[in-house]
């Protein structure tokens, strides 16, 4: 009796000469990768080798030794920022700024993209580079426009004042005014930048949606607050955990040159990186300076992944991961 040959086939079809999916979507998507490798070249060399530093932040760093032959030191170079009598002071300050900063932001930009849409597409160029612009301006720059403004003898606000027959104020003396002008200026700055990429998804809304709320006689505040915000919604959520998860660094070229590094502004200007900064320049400890980093890190990540957690909870689809 002739034997015939059985061919066994394995479960989910023959695989042999396939490669497995993850390969296969790698090879369709091989020109993304191209674009996208110089980006993760740069990632790796300027964010996943440098955390070999780290361990300065635990060692009692000197420059005869280097970073693996010098003493460790445990914790001592964390002490610093709690012995601090200016602990509370410097963390406050960062956070409620960086709180500010936020949603002062989120609010503004979604405004100028809202209105942005609705100017003649015949100026829309000329608006986005109206407000694009400051966001290239260094801050060195910046803070001598804010020195014209703020200016004792010859500032343009002091120079209102005395029209009204007010004294002038001594702007850079004065720290009670300075959590509005660090707002101000911040979005002056970044307000223009965040308005862009909300403008760029306003316009990728399929405008069906907008013909058809025109059929229904909603009028352009009902178009934008039941179809624009709600697809803004994934982005805007998206933009804020990116800042949030900086929310324990500071802005060092903002508070340092805006303000002209004033000590009598440290009260409400006072921030950790301006801190950490005085702090290296006077005791050139490095491992400190390594340390306060690190504890901004740790901290900046625990706020994102919890606050990561409570939108995955309240709407799934809009978080992170």
């Amino acid at each position: 009796m002739e034997r015939v040959p059985v061919t066994l086939k394995a479960r989910g079809g023959s695989t042999a000469h396939k490669l497995p999916a993850f390969w296969k979507k790698l090879r369709q998507s091989h020109q993304l990768l191209v674009l996208a490798f110089p980006a993760c070249i740069f990632v790796f060399v300027f964010h996943y080798i440098p955390l070999y530093g780290l361990i300065v932040a635990f060692k009692n760093y000197n420059y005869r030794d280097g970073i693996l032959h010098s003493p460790w030191s445990g914790f001592e170079n964390f002490k610093f920022i709690f012995t601090s009598s200016n602990a509370w002071d410097i963390t406050r300050n960062t956070l409620l700024y960086n709180i500010a900063f936020i949603f002062s932001t989120l609010i503004v930009s979604v405004l100028l993209a809202l209105l942005l849409n609705q100017v003649s597409k015949k100026f829309v160029k000329f608006h986005q580079t109206a407000l694009f612009f400051p966001y290239f301006i260094s801050f060195v720059i910046v803070s001598y426009v804010c020195l014209a403004f703020l200016d004792m003898s010859h500032g343009f606000l002091n120079t209102i004042l005395s029209w009204f027959g007010k004294e002038p104020v001594l702007w850079y003396n004065e720290s009670q005014y300075w959590p509005y002008i660090l707002v101000l200026v911040n979005l002056w700055k970044n307000a223009g930048y965040y308005a862009i990429i909300y403008y760029t998804a306003i316009i990728s809304i399929d405008s069906e949606y907008f013909e058809a709320a025109e059929i229904d006689g909603a009028n352009i505040w009902q178009q934008i607050w039941s179809i624009t915000l709600p697809l803004l919604k994934p982005l805007m959520i998206l933009l804020v955990l990116l800042q949030v998860s900086r929310i324990f660094f500071g802005n060092f070229d903002l508070f340092y040159n805006v303000t002209m590094n004033s000590t009598l502004l440290y009260p409400t200007t006072d921030i950790i990186d301006t801190f950490v900064f005085r702090a290296l320049r006077v005791n050139g400890d490095i491992g400190m300076a390594s340390a306060a980093g690190f504890y901004q890190s740790v901290v900046g990540l625990v706020i994102i992944l919890l606050t990561n957690f409570v939108i995955r909870r309240v709407s799934k689809e809009n978080a992170l991961f």
